[in-house]
């Protein structure tokens, strides 16, 4: 069977909306309104045995739904298509690009949970020093940028006018595209984020070598901007989908064009951003543990039963590797029971759920949803059910749990403590326990195992919400660290109110990272904490073949004692006899090298002393007018 001809019409008189930009050198068009599509379609090998697409059932009307969906997203007020009209054309065909975005700040950004109409108009009327003051300041968020099939997030921060400053890489596929900036909320005591609402910018290669920005700004008004160079920074504020939804400002930096012929336009970048690029892509680096998922189930998901195929899957997203569960036939509440596997990622790398129908002509999306996998105990699985986001209904049931690869050459083996660094940990507060006791209340303290270290902080008594600001510091030796929150009982055994895992061995050195990290094996609650991997000021490494100078080998003993004392406090806090014995003795062996190594720098300093005066009575003796005036003792 052949396609004999194809026509589509577009019918009535319409009006097309014009709008120059950037001062006539590019124009923005749309239709006002959505037009009225005729499609004539015929199928045969020709002659009397064509067959009108009219006679299919459903597929007249599916393609002229298909058509009409697509110019409404593409063509129709507000959205636009950019025609740039370049005073010269350069004649290259630009198929791809590179570029670097910044997520700076966001202003006036409402929660899900006090989003009402008159709650956005008091975020909207009010300014920053009364925001402060609102009772929703423990707001956090984070966004989600998007460029074709390419995500990436920034960290969590707090707040109405949240600032995250995040810097990534992207790569464009096309002379054009679209980026899309998603903002979620992250929800205190659950696993699942929280969709709040969305904004893009659109970019085009112009034929004369820039680059348009441009994206819809308050009252349908254009925001447009026109980088004449690749290199160049872009800095766009874009108001948030939605009445009073608040508004973000990003930096967009095109820093190369990719040409049919096989050139670019590459420009220098300058240093700071690249760096800026270099730590962000830390956050993708390996834990050494495998995050297994299996999707269980779902339950009251939208399916339309329409023309040809039809049932549900799932779509599982994590990092750079992506999942698929197999159709399972139409139903609304169908069961896959199918595990995957993927290689933990630090940095809060997230998991991201997307449920598509499979149809004939084209996959519907019927929901997607954000999960947590912060804070995840060996051994320990998470079943939750994950509402899912953008339908009216729908969930899904997954099982989580984190396994330990056993011959992983990773996070452990490569980033463990080679003698100079210790994790200073802050145990700041934690909220929403779960009640332990009759009351209501629970009596909480935090239990710390780094290795066969242990210790506890403080306990506060009758709150949900304990404030402990204890800092506790470990020897850094890539041991696994564990929180177990217990609350105290004076009488009976201490119950256990909730644990989680710190993962910090992918932590570049003397940074902190600030995290709240949902609790285990308990319905609720979360752990704020503060970690850093603490190393000595990196020094000059000596040349191949020499040794230590004295004066940096009493600077690192200096380092191994302040480590020694750090691990002998914890083992005097756990009343191990034995290895405070041990320990006394390596540190009386210390103290010993360090004095040795004093002695040594004496001599050292008596003998540069000596020659500075043998070098000066040099100078004196060579020179006798200069003696007349200076005279060294």
């Amino acid at each position: 069977m052949k396609l004999l001809f194809c026509e589509i019409v577009i019918s009535n008189f319409l009006q097309l909306l014009l709008m120059p930009i950037l001062d006539g050198k590019a124009i923005l068009y749309s239709f006002l309104s959505a037009p009225e599509v005729r499609i004539g379609v015929a199928f045969g090998s020709g002659g009397s045995q064509s067959l009108p697409a009219t006679e299919l059932p459903g597929v007249s009307s599916w393609l002229v739904k298909l058509a009409t969906d697509t110019l409404s997203k593409r063509m129709v007020e507000p959205h636009r298509q950019c025609l740039a009209l370049p005073a010269s054309d350069l004649q290259k065909k630009a198929v791809g690009g590179v570029l670097c975005i910044t997520v700076l700040s966001a202003r006036k950004i409402c929660s899900s949970s006090k989003g009402s109409p008159s709650r956005r108009h008091k975020c909207s009327a009010i300014d920053s020093k009364e925001e402060d003051q609102l009772e929703n300041k423990e707001l956090q968020t984070f966004v989600e940028i998007e460029l074709e099939e390419l995500t990436r997030r920034t960290n969590v921060r707090t707040g109405y006018n949240p600032n995250w400053n995040s810097t990534f890489n992207m790569i464009l596929h096309d002379n054009a595209g679209i980026l899309r900036f998603h903002l979620y909320e992250c929800t205190p005591g659950s696993v699942k984020y929280d969709y709040l609402t969305s904004c893009e910018i659109k970019m085009r290669y112009s034929p004369d070598d820039s680059t348009i920005f441009w994206a819809m700004g308050p009252d349908s008004t254009v925001i447009a901007e026109r980088a004449e160079l690749c290199g160049k920074e872009t800095e766009m504020t874009v108001p948030f989908e939605g009445v009073n939804l608040g508004e973000l400002t990003v930096k967009v930096v095109l820093k190369e064009w990719h040409f049919a012929d096989g050139s670019h336009s590459l420009t220098s970048f300058n240093l700071s951003t690249q760096n800026s690029l270099d730590e962000a892509s830390i956050s993708l680096s390996k834990t050494g543990r495998k995050i297994c998922v299996t999707v269980v189930e779902g339950k009251d998901l939208i399916v339309k039963d329409k023309i040809g195929k039809s049932g549900p899957y799932v779509k599982l997203y994590y990092g750079k590797a992506s999942k698929r569960t197999k159709t399972v036939s139409y139903t609304s509440n169908p069961v896959w029971n199918r595990k995957f596997e993927f290689d933990e990622i630090g940095g809060g790398e997230y998991l991201k759920i997307k449920c598509h129908q499979e149809e004939t002509f084209g996959d519907e999306s019927v929901g997607s949803a954000r999960v947590n996998l912060e804070g995840l105990i060996e051994g320990l699985k998470r079943d939750v059910n994950i509402p899912l986001e953008k339908v009216s209904s729908g969930e899904l049931r997954l099982q989580i749990e984190a396994v330990r690869v056993q011959d992983f050459e990773g996070s452990k083996n490569s980033h463990a403590s080679s003698g100079d660094g210790w994790i200073e940990l802050v145990l700041i507060e934690a909220r929403d326990l779960v009640a332990a006791d009759l009351g209501g209340t629970s009596d909480p303290y935090v239990r710390v195992h780094y290795g066969d270290l242990k210790r506890s902080t403080k306990i506060m008594y009758k709150t949900l919400n304990p404030k402990w600001h204890q800092t506790l510091e470990f020897p850094d030796d890539g041991s696994p660290l564990e929180l177990h929150v217990k609350d105290h009982n004076a009488l009976l055994p201490t119950s256990n109110i909730g644990d989680c895992v710190v993962e910090y061995q992918m932590l570049p050195p003397n940074e902190m990272a600030d995290k709240w990290i949902p609790l285990q094996g308990v319905k609720q609650g979360e752990i704020h904490i503060q970690i850093t991997r603490k190393k000595p000021e990196l020094e000059k490494k000596p040349s191949s073949g020499s040794e230590l100078s004295p004066a940096k080998m009493h600077h690192q003993i200096s380092d191994q004692v302040k480590q020694m004392m750090i691990k002998l406090q914890s083992l005097v806090d756990n009343d191990d006899l034995e290895g405070v014995s041990k320990s006394l003795s390596e540190l009386e062996s210390l103290h010993e090298t360090q004095e040795d190594y004093m002695v040594q720098l004496e001599m050292e300093q008596a003998l540069l002393l000596n020659k500075i005066n043998e070098i000066g009575q040099e100078i004196l003796n060579s020179s006798p007018s200069f003696s007349r005036r200076v005279t060294f003792p």
